[in-house]
């Protein structure tokens, strides 16, 4: 399949046109960034390991019944994905209290959150990417009320089924981004990807707070052996089933 020039770049994956209209091809980068763009470097491999782990978990997804964008990984660091219109939002599930949730609260880290919450954010980096109110997502009309409650029904049957998959793979999976966009026919796809850079997840081998961490936090928080972290994700995840 013929691949044209780019479409779009962000800050994780470069977005092309191919000869299908109705087929994109995400190359998936190995540069970093953290804090709305702030902080920013490179992590030798990741798109690589990104691409394989998300196609992995899209695959699985798929056959737990959740419609996404992947049709198949084409190259090391390139998948191809059926073309969405994305919907501005930034949907976070979160099973324990990290990161801004513990800032923004007071509550403990790891904090055990029964039920999971889910969060709204506005897509907009110029904006800070601001939490929404459901009064406020009515106002921006970016979703009708039935596609806003799809997406949160959608996001905690995702979160089921890759707490339990990750739980298979000695993770524990804190919290999660999830981007969804609306096919040609207007159904709500699972879309964007599912990553150490777009999860926490802590290994559940090791009880250190620090070492323990297998995602962007390393990154984020100058623990050093990112690549590593990256790399064990990768390797517990491609061991299980997509089934």
């Amino acid at each position: 399949m013929t691949q044209f020039s780019p479409l779009y770049e962000g800050k994780a994956k470069i977005i092309y046109a191919t000869s299908d209209p109705d087929i994109l091809l995400a190359e998936f980068k190995d540069d970093a960034t953290a804090f709305n763009a702030q902080k920013r470097g490179s992590i030798q491999n990741k798109g690589v390991m990104n691409c394989a782990i998300a196609s992995h978990l899209f695959q699985y997804l798929a056959a737990q019944g959740i419609p996404n964008h992947f049709i198949a990984q084409v190259a090391p660091n390139k998948m191809h994905m059926r073309r969405v219109e994305i919907i501005p939002l930034e949907v976070v599930v979160r099973n324990r209290a990290a990161g801004s949730l513990c800032r923004q609260t007071g509550l403990p880290l790891g904090l055990e959150l029964n039920p999971p919450l889910v969060e709204f954010y506005l897509k907009n980096d110029d904006l800070g990417d601001p939490l929404l109110t459901g009064d406020r997502l009515r106002l921006l009309q970016i979703a009708t009320d039935e596609e806003v409650a799809k997406i949160r029904e959608m996001a905690l049957a995702v979160n089921t089924h890759l707490s339990r998959f990750f739980a298979e793979c000695g993770i524990t999976l804190v919290d999660f981004k999830l981007e969804f966009g609306r096919s040609r026919s207007g159904e709500i796809l699972l879309a964007d990807e599912i990553s150490p850079d777009s999860c926490r997840l802590w290994n559940q081998d090791e009880s250190d707070p620090e070492k323990r961490i297998l995602d962007k936090d390393r990154f984020r928080q100058d623990l050093g052996a990112i690549e590593d972290a990256y790399a064990l994700v990768m390797q517990r995840v491609l061991a299980h089933s997509v089934r």
